[in-house]
């Protein structure tokens, strides 16, 4: 998440409060992203360090210095609106490494690790699905929910598919686990 082109798209609508842009940021991204107000007004003194906005002349720092967007601000937030997301393969997940790394642990139950991963990610899509409903007035949140549901739909996905291939493993030790044929490896590096 890039708060610095979330604070020049808040800051696009009009000149702003340091306070006023956490409170809109909070109520725009549903309240999911709470920020820190120092991480606000540092992130608004690096935009003006880089001119891509100007305070008030005022001397005063704080909630009463107002900032705006300059038109250099304004072409690096359409450039980054326009670029597509950094999706380097393969993504860094936790999931993904603490699976990996089970697979090497004497006396873990791989499977069983899977179920208790699975399990918990259920229970979290079932509680943004009841709360998909409440957030129909919501655009904001109703997004938010959504882009949950289908990120946590496809851990899911990927914890079924990596039990069904564990279970079909040949019995334990007999996995090297690390050892991936330098051509796989090779045409993953070549997409990042």
């Amino acid at each position: 998440m890039s708060v610095r082109h979330a604070l020049l798209a808040l800051l696009s609508e009009g000149p702003k409060y340091g306070l006023q842009l956490r409170q809109e940021f909070e109520a725009r991204t549903g309240e999911v992203w709470p920020l820190n107000i120092g991480q606000v007004y540092t992130t608004l003194q690096r935009l003006e360090r880089d001119g891509l906005v100007e305070s008030d002349d005022t001397e005063m720092d704080g909630p009463q210095k107002g900032f705006r967007i300059t038109g250099a601000g304004r072409t690096e937030l359409h450039e980054w609106l326009r670029t597509p997301s950094d999706d380097a393969i393969p993504p860094r997940d936790e999931l993904v490494i603490k699976v990996l790394v089970a697979m090497g642990v004497p006396g873990v139950d791989v499977p069983g690790l899977l179920q208790v991963h699975r399990h918990r990610l259920v229970e979290l899509m079932q509680r943004y699905t009841r709360l998909k409903g409440d957030a129909l007035d919501d655009l904001g949140v109703a997004l938010v929910v959504d882009a949950e549901i289908f990120r946590l739909d496809a851990l899911i996905r990927w914890l079924d598919a990596a039990d069904a291939r564990v279970r079909r493993l040949p019995a334990p030790g007999a996995v090297k686990v690390g050892r991936v044929a330098p051509g796989p490896r090779r045409r993953l590096a070549a997409r990042r």
